[in-house]
C-alpha cells in the first residue's frame, strides 16, 4: 500500500504573523486548553514570585485531604492569629462555624488568608507541616520550577514559580469538579451568611470593565510579585487559560484585568474554525482498469476545519492518502478503499476512511481489448485438442 503526500501551495494572506497587542504584564502564557496547544508565550520559563496564584495549591491540596467538605470547623484564635495584616482575608472571625467547603471557597474567590490558614492549621496542625504537603503535591504533579514557603503566597524567601508550572497546577485543578466550580464562582454565601464576592469586583471598582468575558479567575498581588492573574474564558467553545505576571504596581490601573480583557478580546477576534480542506474537493484521482469509469476522483464530504489565527499559513496545510492506487469494476460500491490524513504544521487534524462511492461498470470492449488473446489461445488449444482426438481414431482403427 502506497502513501501520498500532497502539499497544498497557497502564498499566505500575512507573512508577518498575527501581532499580539502590547501589554503590561511582564510574564505572558496563553494556552488553548481545548486543543492543549500554547498559542503566545513571554518568559514563561522565568521563576518569580506569584502572590495569591499560590492558593491554587493550597486548596488543591486541601482538597485532596479532606474526606467531608460537610464537615463543620470552628474558627479558633490560633489560625487567626498567624494572618499576616497585609494579607487579604474573607472576613471570618474566631467562633464562626463554617465548613471546610466553605473555606474553599473563601481562600479563592475574596482570595482570603484567614481561609487558607484555617485550612492548613485545621489539616495539618500548622503552617509550616502545610507547606510541606504543598510541596509533596508540587512534586506529585511534576512541579520542576516551584516551591512553596507560605500558604497565602506573601513574598518569601524560596516560595517561586513560573507561569509554565502555573499552566500545569491550573490544568491539573481544573481537571477537579470541586474546584473548578468554586474557580468560576464570583459571589457565594458561607453557611455562616458571610457574604463573599471575587476580587475581579474589587479590581474592577477602578476600572469599570464588562469583566464577564473572564469565566473563572484567580488574582494576586505583592510588592515583588505585581499584579497578577489566571483566567478561563471561551473562544469559538475553546476554553483558553491566560496568566499574566509581574504587572505594574498600580492598583487603581489594575493592569493584569484590562491586559486578560484585552486578550481575551483579541482572541475573539483573530481566532477561529478556519476551512482548510473544503467539501467536494477533489484531493486523488485513482485511475480504474476494465470500467466504463477511466478515473475516481476522492472527494471530501465535509469541511476539514481546525481552530487556527486568521492569518494561518496555508503552506502549512497537507494531507496523506494511504489506499488503492488502481481500482477496477470488481470493486464494490461503498467498499472501503483507503484513508486520509489531514494535517496543519505537521500536527494531526483528524483521519478519516475512503469509501467508494459508485458502482463501477464492466467495460466488455476495454476487456476484450486487453485480453483478445485468450480466446485465440482458447480456439487454438481447442483445434489441436480436436485435431489430435481425430488422429487418435485414425491409429485405431
Amino acid at each position: 500500500m502506497k502513501k501520498l503526500l500532497f502539499l497544498l501551495i497557497i502564498i499566505p494572506l500575512n507573512v508577518l504573523g498575527l501581532t499580539y497587542p502590547e501589554l503590561n504584564s511582564k510574564i505572558v502564557l496563553i494556552y488553548d486548553n481545548t486543543d492543549n496547544k500554547i498559542l503566545y508565550e513571554k518568559d514563561a520559563d522565568k521563576e518569580t514570585y506569584f502572590a495569591s496564584i499560590t492558593k491554587i495549591a493550597t486548596v488543591m491540596t486541601a482538597i485532596e485531604n479532606i474526606k467531608d467538605l460537610n464537615e463543620e470547623i470552628t474558627i479558633t484564635s490560633k489560625m487567626m492569629n498567624t494572618v499576616d495584616p497585609e494579607a487579604s482575608v474573607a472576613g471570618l472571625k474566631v467562633g464562626d462555624k463554617v465548613t471546610y467547603l466553605d473555606l474553599l471557597y473563601a481562600s479563592l474567590v475574596p482570595s482570603g488568608a484567614d481561609a487558607t490558614n484555617s485550612l492548613a492549621i485545621k489539616i495539618a496542625g500548622s503552617l509550616d507541616n502545610y507547606v510541606n504537603m504543598m510541596n509533596d503535591f508540587a512534586k506529585k504533579i511534576n512541579l520542576t520550577e516551584t516551591h512553596f514557603t507560605t500558604v497565602s503566597g506573601l513574598d518569601a524567601e524560596n516560595h517561586y514559580s513560573t507561569a509554565n508550572d502555573i499552566l500545569k497546577l491550573l490544568k491539573y485543578a481544573l481537571s477537579n469538579e470541586t474546584f473548578k466550580t468554586i474557580f468560576t464562582t464570583k459571589k457565594y454565601t458561607l453557611s455562616n451568611n458571610l457574604k463573599i464576592e471575587s476580587t475581579l469586583y474589587l479590581y474592577n471598582r477602578y476600572i469599570n470593565k464588562d469583566i464577564t468575558p473572564i469565566i473563572g479567575s484567580k488574582t494576586g498581588f505583592t510588592k515583588k510579585a505585581g499584579y497578577c492573574i489566571t483566567s478561563t474564558s471561551n473562544t469559538k467553545d475553546h476554553e483558553i487559560i491566560i496568566i499574566l505576571l509581574g504587572a505594574p504596581n498600580n492598583r487603581s490601573k489594575a493592569y493584569h484585568i484590562q491586559d486578560d480583557l484585552k486578550l481575551i478580546s483579541f482572541l475573539n477576534d483573530n481566532y477561529d474554525y478556519q476551512v482548510l480542506i473544503k467539501k467536494d474537493e477533489v484531493l486523488k484521482n485513482i485511475p480504474v482498469s476494465l470500467s466504463t469509469t477511466d478515473n475516481y476522483e476522492i472527494k471530501e464530504e465535509e469541511d476539514i476545519k481546525k481552530f487556527l489565527p486568521d492569518d494561518y499559513d496555508k503552506e502549512k496545510i497537507k494531507y496523506v492518502y494511504e489506499g488503492k492506487e488502481e481500482l477496477n469494476f470488481l470493486n464494490k460500491e461503498n467498499e472501503e478503499i483507503g484513508k486520509i490524513s489531514y494535517y496543519y504544521d505537521n500536527e494531526l487534524i483528524t483521519t478519516k476512511p475512503v469509501y467508494l462511492k459508485t458502482n463501477l461498470k464492466l467495460d466488455f470492449f476495454k476487456l476484450l481489448k486487453r485480453y483478445f488473446y485468450i480466446p485465440l489461445i482458447i480456439i487454438i488449444l481447442l483445434f489441436f485438442h480436436k485435431h489430435k482426438i481425430k488422429i487418435k481414431k485414425r491409429k485405431v482403427k
